[in-house]
């Protein structure tokens, strides 16, 4: 397969145009979403979503809570269908916030009838159809509606939602969001120059495994990046955060390990250092490095630098996505399609 006929290949890489789209639509209702929280009065914030969505409402709730100052969590919208007693105690004094590609996910929809059944009075959502069944029963719908994807893989739509989401939290906080206009061109830079590494790893077929590791805001984008290489190259991926690395797992650093740390401005030193031991056990590593401070890795791809931290967790994506993209095709599989799987899970009656 060419990279021209693969859909995921052409969505990684237009995902900056449909940041554009969304950051304009965020502008647009900034002010009634400020007014719609004030009249909320909500004293806790519940991310939820199912796969991607849900390492996404990871990053959201660690990012709104850090902004705003308002407790928020991350839950999978399977908690609200299978235990809603422990989950909504205390709904109607919370804001639900349900993040959906498709609008149609079953487990995200009954955890939105599941919050209004135990006395939640405001419900948002982002989603990439503002006209889907989620968005209906939102009080207040962030849509992304460039983002709609033909691929089953979510790239940039979840990048594309990611940033409302983090708008969203820097909105409330009272962040400034000027800085904002630069983001796309700084995406489509870093997609550029790190693709010809991404392929170069993507195709060393002598890497058998991945690791993603991630703390702080990054630790959803890390797991996001794991599911990415699972779903597209069907290899064996998983995500920790940095120094939970060394509580065991460090036992599978070997040759065959690629391990690509989301490195943090704050956390840059004690993350650093996981690398490099697990770099002296024989591990491959690669450093995402938002610092100006070269990583003592084995690959690095610089972020930008300049950008306050609520900004940066969408910019970890697009290479990480372009690895997994390259693992598949060096593997002869199709990432369009990835085994056993489909765009939206739909259960059947619950």
């Amino acid at each position: 397969m060419s990279e021209r006929g693969s859909y995921t290949y052409e969505e990684i890489k237009s995902q900056t145009a449909a940041w554009e789209d969304a950051a304009s639509a965020f502008q647009a209702q900034q002010a009634a979403l400020l007014s719609a929280w004030q009249e909320a009065g909500a004293r806790r914030v519940l991310f939820t979503g199912c796969g991607s969505t849900y390492y996404l409402s990871q990053t959201a709730a660690s990012l709104f809570e850090s902004l705003s100052g308002v407790p928020a969590a991350a839950l999978p919208g399977s908690e609200f269908l299978l235990f809603p007693q422990r989950v909504l105690a205390g709904a109607e004094q919370t804001l639900l916030v349900t993040i959906s590609r498709s609008g149609t996910t079953t487990e995200t929809l009954k955890a939105q009838q599941a919050f209004r059944e135990h006395g939640g009075r405001t419900a948002w959502c982002i989603t990439c159809y503002d006209n889907s069944p989620l968005a209906a029963g939102s009080d207040l719908v962030l849509p992304a509606v460039a983002a709609q994807e033909r691929s089953v893989a979510q790239t940039k739509s979840f990048s594309s939602m990611l940033l409302l989401a983090q708008l969203l939290a820097a909105a409330v906080g009272g962040q400034e969001l000027a800085t904002l206009q630069a983001l796309p061109a700084l995406g489509a830079d870093l997609l550029q120059r790190a693709e010809p590494l991404m392929a170069e790893l993507g195709g060393r077929l002598d890497l058998s495994r991945f690791t993603f590791l991630g703390s702080g805001y990054e630790y959803g984008v890390a797991s996001e990046a794991m599911l990415k290489m699972t779903e597209m190259s069907l290899s064996f991926s998983n995500a920790f955060h940095f120094l939970e690395y060394r509580h065991g797992p460090m036992s599978m650093a070997t040759e065959e390990l690629l391990i690509s740390g989301l490195l943090s401005a704050q956390g840059f030193g004690h993350e650093q250092q996981v690398l490099k031991e697990m770099r002296a056990l024989g591990a491959a590593t690669l450093a995402l490095n938002p610092t100006s401070t070269a990583a003592e890795t084995d690959w690095q791809v610089a972020l930008p630098a300049q950008l306050p931290a609520w900004m940066r967790p969408v910019l970890y994506l697009p290479p990480l996505q372009l690895l997994a993209y390259y693992r598949a095709m060096a593997k002869g599989l199709n990432p369009d399609n990835p085994r056993n799987l489909t765009a939206v899970v739909e259960l059947g009656a619950l």
